[in-house]
């Protein structure tokens, strides 16, 4: 049997201090618990993904440093060999570097492998800065075992669907007992499902074993949920690591099978997993933290309407950093509500925070008469709606500079979509939250909310009040937009389409086929993709999200803002 240890680890790029030691910290762990091989992440020792760092000498230089520290201090572990993540340059004409697997033992690099399939679409492009591995399996024997090695995006071309080479072709012929995966594969909602759904089939047509050792953590935009498995032609998924979590877990393997340590069989894991509410509460509260903590900022605030995001985005706050680093502000104007304050006060009491009231009715008031006394006309209509988002962001951005606070912004995915938001106003802060999740997935994940703490944290006057900017007299979201349960539909079909979970791609489709059956349902869409196409600039500009689902705005989707189509 050999023993290995997975180590799903959180690195941050750049910080080979500390990747260093989280390293050398587990190779010691698995050396103590006699594991002959421990497998870390894709890219580990920089962190994933480096983006335009890798073109920045030094940061090369400290990333060579840093494996020098690995190899130095796997001399006195001369057993174990340590599979990590880094980056290695090349000779030959293309890209000079190549995203490569070393194991390691005795303090020498004894396997060294290149990634092969360099992925370019969505979130990736590592294109940009790598070439590709040469087409060939990379095997070496490990306590009599011996294994094969692949890097992420190298083992997800089985169907050869996607490109010309498919590393598993060269793997079957070599014929290892057991294939070894590194990955920095971030989550979205079914993205789990999907990863079992390939690796198992490939794993099947290939008839080889296989481990897959995931990231976990937040970096920038992208979370990374663990989710660190095996999975075996006999067996189908065999173990699972923690989602949403750093892990460490040796496992055994032995006759074509994962087994634990003194042979019995290993616990079955959830085939279900996380419910989409339960993994969006999950994703977004590990993205905060770590957005936090890597940026710096202890605290944040939280501008509240009384409405469901801004009480959405504030629970969510509190979870990930607790109620004693979490602030909100109140901003009444002459067209909000009295619900819009005392709506406030109760959710902020039920969440145990502190919250301010700056109203803004005067500062409208002079700003209106200024523009008036300047321009020679009155400050009406859509500029003095948005005057109120705008002054609220600046009292915002005024706490977070005094105090060093991270605005978080609290938009949502269909208000974002059709521009239902103000520049330099509700647009202002650092992060969202919430801005990959529809309208109608708010109010499902503020039922959550509740149900998980087993009480009323958001309170019920929130979640059934109709929608409203309440920037004008008597307004409601409706008068601008069609209802929600119908816009969401229409934008998940039109951004999103086929990226969608299967059974929600179809009912997007049979949604919208069936609106355009009349001409008021074919115009409704023509009008909502319209609003979608001139609100680039706008998304072009706002914080970045952090993403939930398979295309989030920011990277994942690429529209230029000065097209016509």
């Amino acid at each position: 049997m050999i023993k290995l240890a997975i180590a799903q680890l959180n690195y941050t790029v750049g910080d080979f201090a500390g990747n260093v030691a989280a390293t050398v910290r587990h190779m010691q762990h698995a050396s103590g618990r006699g594991a002959d091989m421990v497998v870390f992440s894709e890219l580990s020792l920089c962190g994933y993904y480096p983006g335009d760092l890798l073109e920045d000498a030094a940061f090369l230089q400290n990333l060579d440093d840093a494996l020098g520290e690995v190899l130095l201090a796997s001399r006195a572990m001369p057993a174990l060999v340590a599979v990590i993540g880094t980056v290695r340059r090349g000779t030959g004409p293309g890209k000079a570097l190549r995203n490569a697997l070393l194991a390691i033992r005795d303090g020498e690099v004894v396997a060294e492998y290149y990634k092969q399939l360099l992925p370019t679409y969505g979130i990736f492009d590592e294109r940009r800065h790598f070439e590709p591995g040469p087409e060939g399996a990379c095997i070496l024997e490990v306590a009599g075992h011996s294994i094969g090695f692949m890097v992420c995006e190298d083992a997800w071309n089985n169907q050869g669907r996607d490109y010309l080479v498919n590393p598993f072709d060269a793997l079957r012929d070599a014929s290892p007992e057991l294939i070894v995966s590194i990955n920095a594969s971030p989550s979205d909602i079914g993205k789990r499902k999907q990863r079992h759904e390939i690796f198992s089939a490939a794993a099947a047509h290939s008839n080889l074993p296989l481990l897959y050792v995931n990231q976990v953590g937040g970096q920038d935009q992208l979370v990374f949920d663990g989710a660190s498995f095996a999975v075996s032609p006999a067996q189908g998924i065999a173990f699972e690591a923690a989602r949403f979590t750093e892990d460490f877990q040796v496992i055994g393997f032995e006759a074509g099978r994962f087994i634990a340590l003194d042979g019995s069989a290993l616990p079955t894991p959830d085939p279900i997993g996380l419910s989409a509410v339960e993994f969006t509460r999950r994703q977004i509260v590990l993205g905060l933290q770590d957005y936090a903590r890597r940026c710096n900022f202890s605290t944040v605030v939280v501008g509240s309407s009384g409405g469901i995001d801004s009480a959405v985005t504030l629970a969510l706050a509190v979870e990930a950093l607790g109620a004693h680093n979490v602030c909100a502000i109140t901003m009444p104007s002459a067209f909000s509500s009295e619900g819009s304050v005392s709506d406030s006060v109760a959710l902020c009491d039920n969440l145990g925070i502190k919250l301010y009231t700056h109203p803004i009715r005067a500062l409208v008031d002079q700003f209106s008469a200024g523009f008036g006394s300047a321009f020679d006309v009155p400050l009406t209509g859509l500029p003095l709606e948005n005057l109120q988002a705008r002054i609220r962001g600046t009292i915002l951005m005024e706490y977070s500079n005094a105090f060093g606070a991270l605005l978080i912004t609290t938009g949502n995915k269909s208000e974002i979509s059709v521009g239902y938001c103000t520049l330099y106003g509700d647009t202002n802060g650092g992060l969202g939250l919430i801005g990959d999740l529809y309208k109608t997935e708010v109010y499902a994940l503020s039922r959550h909310v509740n149900q998980n703490a087993g009480r009323e944290i958001i309170p019920e006057a929130v979640l059934s009040k109709p929608p409203s900017a309440e920037l004008a007299p008597g307004q409601q979201d409706t008068d601008s937009l069609p209802p929600y349960e119908v816009l969401d539909e229409i934008l998940k079909w039109h951004i999103e389409g086929n990226r969608l979970p299967t059974p929600d791609a179809q009912s997007a489709s049979r949604f919208v086929s069936r609106l355009t059956e009349t001409d008021e349902g074919k115009m409704l869409v023509t009008r909502i993709l319209g609003m979608v196409a001139r609100n680039e600039y706008k998304r072009r500009q706002a914080p970045p999200i952090i993403r939930v689902r398979a295309r989030a705005f920011g990277s994942g989707r690429q529209i230029p803002i000065t097209a016509k189509y």
